[in-house]
C-alpha cells in the first residue's frame, strides 16, 4: 500500500470536519450500550448543548471508565467545541479521547473515522491516512477499515484510490451495503452509469433502508433512459444491468 505523500493532498476544508463531528457524537451514542447519562448527553448534545452533553459523558465515564463509546462521544463533544472556540487545548483533550477509545476498541469504526477528521483538522492530513492504513493493514479482512480510506481519499480528491479501497472492501465482504453504495455514488460521479446502477441496486438488494439509495437508483435509471438512442420507430430501448455482483 502506497504511503501518504505530504505534498500532494491539501488540506480539507474546517466546515465540512465540523459537520462530521456533528454526526458522529449522534450516531454512535443513540446506538451504543453505554449508561443512561450516555445516552442523555447525545440528547444534551443533538438539543444544542454541548456543555451539558459533557457533563452527561463525564458522569457516564464514572459509571464505566471502560466504556469506549463514552470515551468516542466525549472525545467528539470536545472537538466540536474546540472547533467552534479555536480552543486547542480542547483539541487536544479530544485527540487524547479518542486515542484512548480506540485503547479500549480497536475497530471502533466512528472513532477512527472522528478521529482522522481531527488530525486533519489540526493540519496533520499525513497522520490521518496513516492512522486509517495501519488500521487496515492490521485488519485485512475489515470491510470498515478499508471503507474510511476510501472516504477520506474522496474528500483529497482521489477518487480512482477511493475506488480501489472500496473495491477492497468488497473483495473481503461482499454483503457491506455501505461499500457498494459509496461505490455507486463515485461511479455515478463519473460518468460509469451501468455499473453505477448495478452497485446501487447491489446496496438496496443488501440494505434497503440506506438513506437516499432507492433515490439514486431512479435517478440514474432515468440518466440511462435519456442517455439512450431512440431507435427506428421511436420506441427507446434501455439495457437493464443483471447480475448485481459486477463491479
Amino acid at each position: 500500500m502506497d504511503h501518504y505523500k505530504p505534498h500532494q493532498r491539501a488540506i480539507r476544508s474546517q466546515s465540512s470536519a465540523i459537520v462530521v463531528a456533528i454526526m458522529l457524537v449522534s450516531l454512535i451514542g443513540c446506538h451504543s450500550a453505554g449508561t443512561s447519562q450516555n445516552i442523555q448527553g447525545v440528547q444534551q448534545f443533538q438539543y444544542g448543548q454541548p456543555q451539558a452533553a459533557i457533563q452527561h459523558f463525564e458522569k457516564a465515564l464514572a459509571d464505566n471508565p471502560t466504556n469506549p463509546d463514552a470515551f468516542y462521544n466525549l472525545g467528539a463533544t470536545y472537538h466540536y467545541v474546540g472547533k467552534q472556540q479555536s480552543n486547542q487545548q480542547m483539541l487536544q483533550e479530544s485527540e487524547a479521547l479518542y486515542n484512548r477509545c480506540l485503547d479500549l476498541d480497536p475497530n471502533h469504526i466512528a472513532c477512527h473515522r472522528a478521529l482522522a477528521v481531527l488530525l486533519v483538522d489540526t493540519n496533520r492530513p499525513q497522520n490521518a491516512f496513516l492512522l486509517l492504513e495501519r488500521w487496515s493493514n492490521r485488519n485485512p479482512q475489515l470491510a470498515d477499515a478499508k471503507i474510511e480510506l476510501a472516504r477520506l481519499s474522496e474528500e483529497f480528491g482521489e477518487k480512482d484510490r477511493a475506488k480501489q479501497y472500496l473495491t477492497e472492501a468488497i473483495d473481503v465482504n461482499p454483503n457491506n451495503a455501505r461499500a457498494w453504495s459509496a461505490l455507486a455514488r463515485l461511479r455515478e460521479q463519473d460518468g460509469e452509469l451501468a455499473q453505477a446502477l448495478n452497485n446501487y441496486q447491489q446496496a438496496y438488494f443488501l440494505n434497503n433502508y440506506q438513506p437516499g439509495v432507492a433515490q439514486r437508483i431512479a435517478s440514474v435509471q432515468q440518466q440511462i433512459r435519456t442517455d439512450s438512442p431512440t431507435p427506428p420507430g421511436g420506441t427507446r430501448t434501455v439495457e437493464n444491468p443483471q447480475g448485481w455482483t459486477t463491479r
